[in-house]
């Protein structure tokens, strides 16, 4: 989260933004209404499943995949049967495994190429990765998917506290406060205040 991405193509960050409004709208949403990324993930009929599902797997590649090193990946989406399939790693938080499942959604709705899956013959999970650019472009859109503007907007306009935002909004702080910062909210609403001070 906190790396510095690349430079998006212009009118990237709005068109990222216009899709938050459209999949909300389509699930008779407001714009700053939270957006459960499993409901999203049914409306779009992408399946969502857990490692646990994936069959072939050797209980010692799930034992490595789930607890001896559940940080090493989050979630892969495949294609299967021409549908879009996300695999997701069980073991993580709630708001872990939410933020994991927009991103995937992300990469789907922005047309990038599923990633490679395959079960070797002593049961092991092999994944291919998407290229860098690819996920900087869907980490951007699964913030403005879990927290659009509007959202951030609502929240600092009703002054909700951030822990409460967080669990409102089913998301990390880290994920709350980096939205805070990219969209230049509290920026705008100083400018607002100081104008309006200035004139009064």
């Amino acid at each position: 989260m906190a790396r510095v991405p690349n430079v998006f193509n212009r009118g990237f960050k709005t068109s990222c933004e216009n899709v938050a409004r459209q999949q909300r709208r389509q699930l008779n949403l407001l714009p700053s209404d939270p957006l459960n990324p499993w409901t999203l993930a049914q409306h779009l009929g992408i399946a969502v499943h857990s490692v646990e599902d994936v069959p072939g797997l050797a209980p010692d590649c799930m034992q490595t995949l789930l607890r001896d090193d559940p940080d090493s990946w989050s979630a892969v989406t495949v294609s299967s049967g021409g549908r879009s399939v996300i695999i997701l790693n069980s073991s993580h938080s709630r708001p872990r495994l939410a933020s994991d499942l927009v991103h995937e959604i992300a990469h789907i709705l922005l047309g990038h190429s599923p990633a490679r899956v395959d079960v070797t013959e002593d049961g092991c999970l092999m994944l291919s990765m998407y290229d860098r650019n690819q996920e900087d472009e869907a980490n951007w859109l699964a913030g403005c998917l879990l927290l659009p503007r509007d959202a951030v907007v609502f929240i600092r306009r009703r002054r909700l506290e951030l822990t409460a935002a967080a669990q409102k909004y089913g998301t990390s702080m880290e994920m709350l406060n980096y939205r805070i910062r990219v969209t230049g909210v509290d920026y705008q609403f100083k400018k607002a205040l100081s104008t309006f001070s200035a004139g009064n």
